[in-house]
């Protein structure tokens, strides 16, 4: 039976967070369930707010968006005009993880709003084969060296 856990916080414009998901064994894993993002004061200014999950550490956070990266787990597009209109996309893999997660934000408008985000993960638990294969490709997505 799977369990469901939850995340939610704030990112400033320009912020990378780190979600701690790990174990010693790698034996629980992850998938994401639910992914939403808003303004922290909606409706008041215009806004496009993009957010990013990635299954390693960015060295830059930026306001693109590549989906032939296997790194990046799931987006969520925010933006909000004056006159009213309201958009928002949320785009999210079924890809099942065994690492930590890393969440980023950037404010496209330039105007450096800070984001509120939710994240619902589903708790999967791993037999042996799926252990290994979801840890290396978290190895293989790292920048990592490996020495054989």
């Amino acid at each position: 039976m799977s369990r469901t856990i939850s995340f939610k916080g704030k990112l400033a414009d320009g912020e990378q967070e780190k979600i701690f998901l790990s174990t010693i064994d790698g034996k629980m894993g992850y998938k994401i369930k639910k992914f939403s993002t808003i303004d922290e004061t909606p409706g008041t200014a215009n806004v496009e707010l993009l957010t990013k999950i990635y299954k390693t550490l960015q060295s830059t956070v930026d306001g693109n968006v590549d989906f032939s990266d296997n790194r990046l787990l799931g987006m969520a597009y925010f933006g909000f005009e004056s006159s009213g209109s309201t958009a928002q996309t949320i785009i999210f893999d079924n890809e099942i993880f065994n690492q930590d997660i890393y969440i980023t934000h950037t404010d496209n408008t330039g105007n450096n709003k800070p984001v509120n985000y939710y994240i619902e993960l589903e708790q999967v638990k791993l037999d042996i084969g799926e252990n290994t294969v979801a840890t290396l490709k978290d190895i293989r997505n790292s920048n990592i060296d490996l020495v054989i």
